[in-house]
């Protein structure tokens, strides 16, 4: 059966967690949504993520998580992603034995069946070192296989959240990947890119989802003070913005047969008046 999937950009913070609370609940309903995914590494103040915050954003319609390098943050983050099947997964090319796991295959509870959700991480320009995006994802799709899950075998879908900061890397991945996954998505850099597409063997792609986060700011932060740090040189202590704000992600729908995508719609919301209370 088909799936209709919503992607979901870096959530900055509480306003970022407040406009999930009022886009959300409507936007399954009108566009009769399976399966939501959300980058969560900036939940908390901009910087990982609680357990309190994923309860709160599942309430609010979230069903699963993918993360960055920013996760860390929190001492609650490693026993959170130790729980077994904990609703978040975090960049598989972290080094064997970083806690947590890199993909998951998640039961929708829908007639769509079986997703595989995947969360990889970039090596360009990025200060952690990585093992290889590249064979990393080729080591799950094998796994997956293994198992005797593929797409239109078992799976509705496969999803892969490239957390980097280039887009050729963003690109290289998805090109390398056409034909064997549903969508490849870009998070991290907080700014939605307009070439959201369609490859040729019909996976989904788009370099960067956005945030979903303060508009006036920078990628979430008070402008003032990320300005100073560059007129300084000088560390600054990170202030959450507050105001306005803007809804980034990608919403796509799959083939029934082959899990391959068939639709795309890049969703960009704005001015979000959220309310705090």
């Amino acid at each position: 059966m088909s799936m209709k999937i919503l992607l979901v950009g870096d959530v900055f913070a509480r306003f970022g967690r407040k406009t999930i609370a009022q886009l959300l609940p409507d936007l399954k309903k009108d566009k009769q949504i399976d399966f939501v995914i959300v980058n969560g590494e900036n939940l908390h103040h901009g910087k990982g993520f609680s357990d309190a915050m994923i309860q709160e954003l599942q309430a609010y319609g979230v069903d699963f998580f993918t993360g960055g390098n920013h996760i860390w943050k929190l001492p609650e983050t490693i026993e959170n992603l130790q729980k077994p099947d904990y609703p978040f997964v975090r960049p598989a090319n972290y080094p064997p034995g970083t806690p947590g796991r890199g993909y998951a295959v998640v039961n929708t509870f829908s007639p769509a069946g079986k997703i595989a959700v995947i969360n990889l991480m970039g090596r360009v320009f990025m200060t952690c070192h990585l093992d290889d995006p590249f064979r990393v994802a080729d080591n799950i799709l094998s796994e997956l296989e293994h198992d005797g899950l593929s797409l239109g075998n078992g799976l509705s879908a496969i999803t892969v959240d490239f957390h980097a900061e280039t887009a050729s890397e963003k690109m290289a991945l998805a090109q390398y990947l056409d034909g064997r996954v549903t969508v490849v998505y870009g998070t991290h850099t907080h700014v939605q890119t307009a070439d959201e597409q369609i490859l040729p063997k019909n996976t989904a792609y788009i370099t960067d989802l956005g945030m979903t986060g303060v508009i006036d700011s920078i990628i979430g932060v008070e402008k003032n003070i990320i300005i100073d740090g560059f007129l300084t040189q000088r560390p600054v202590r990170h202030q959450i913005a507050s105001g306005k704000t803007r809804f980034g992600g990608l919403f796509l729908e799959t083939d029934d047969k082959t899990g391959m995508a068939v639709k795309i719609e890049r969703l960009q919301i704005f001015p979000i008046d959220v309310s705090l209370s």
